[in-house]
């Protein structure tokens, strides 16, 4: 992995979806947000898989089994198998019986996901803190979940068992705006206890080795919507990324990224995949061009001159930011640049 911290998104001069043999992609906010396809997903991912990209579909959200992600991206226009699909639920269950011998029992606090996967495992899903459980996992369990849940949780935890978790992210786009993620709930079992779990999701290895087995991928490109999981996911396992603007991250944030949250590529959408990804240059004058855009830094702000594509003044805002903040986190006034892109 290259170490020193990055300070301009990188140009690529072939479309990324020939560029790299296989797409990492994120669910939620990338191809879909409550349930419904994104804006160009469809044709773009599409696009990509008839030029002989791979597609593996890898997702935190540890909720649903493969074969049902499968069955709704084909019913989005997607075309997929379960094979296809990478869960945190399949992470977290591998990572629980590389430590608990076959047969042991384990306290599910979550969906079906985490049934599938445990069972796969050798491992068997119990419901009660009273059912001899040898360890507790949690994952997302849906909008419906009741307190009781996480009640259950709290009391094998409190005991000593040891506590898994399938990802920690705090909040989960949908159709309506952002919303909890798991990561709240296990901060409520966190409060309750003061445990910590052990977590398999990303952008931590287990998903990444779990991802790595599934697809085989020789040179994959993770693409994602969130800095914290996505992006930092793919820093960890030394992998190139491609954030996309549909889900969590807004252009002030992506400005702002400490150096594990800064992607090698920047788009607003899906169809960034199948086109070459533009250079940002350095300027004379200390500033970074992109596009018909300019950014420098202007005192205690950053300044955005010229016009064009949004992506691309975004693209030299990050140089700007990324270069000035160094291994640190840019403390630049951004706010009027960010609004002139209207991203």
């Amino acid at each position: 992995m290259n170490q020193t911290a990055r300070t301009r998104p990188d140009g690529s001069e072939r479309a990324l979806s020939e560029a790299y043999d296989t797409a990492l992609l994120d669910l939620d906010g990338v191809v879909y947000a409550g349930g419904e396809a994104i804006a160009y997903a469809v044709e773009s991912l599409g696009t990509a898989r008839e030029g002989g990209m791979h597609l593996a579909y890898v997702t935190n959200n540890a909720a649903r089994t493969p074969e049902t992600v499968a069955g709704h991206l084909t019913e989005l226009g997607v075309p997929a198998e379960a094979s296809d699909v990478i869960t945190s639920a399949q992470a977290v269950a591998r990572l629980i019986s590389e430590q608990l011998p076959a047969g042991s029992r384990v306290l599910v606090i979550g969906a079906e996901g985490l049934r599938v996967a445990l069972r796969e495992r050798g491992l068997v899903p119990v419901e009660s803190a009273d059912d001899d459980p040898a360890a507790v996992v949690q994952g997302y369990g849906g909008p419906d979940m009741p307190w009781s849940r996480l009640m259950e949780a709290s009391y094998a935890v409190a005991r000593g068992l040891p506590w898994f978790a399938s990802n920690t992210d705090l909040t989960i786009p949908s159709g309506r705006g952002i919303a909890p993620g798991n990561g709240a709930a296990v901060q409520v079992v966190r409060i309750a206890t003061g445990a910590t779990p052990q977590v398999a999701g990303k952008p931590l290895p287990p998903m990444h080795r779990e991802t790595v087995l599934r697809t085989g991928a020789e040179r994959p490109l993770v693409v994602g919507d969130r800095l914290d999981t996505d992006i930092e996911g793919a820093h960890v396992g030394g992998v190139d990324s491609l954030l996309v603007l549909t889900g969590v991250t807004t252009a002030a944030q992506l400005v702002a990224a400490r150096p594990e949250h800064r992607p090698t590529y920047v788009a607003e959408d899906l169809r960034g995949l199948l086109v070459p990804q533009p250079e940002v240059a350095a300027v004379s004058d200390g500033g970074f061009r992109c596009g018909g855009w300019t950014a420098s830094v202007d005192g205690d702000a950053l300044a955005l001159a010229g016009g064009g594509e949004a992506v691309d003044g975004l693209r030299a805002l990050c140089a700007a930011a990324w270069t000035a903040a160094g291994d640190g986190v840019c403390e630049l006034d951004s706010g009027k640049a960010v609004a002139r892109l209207g991203l």
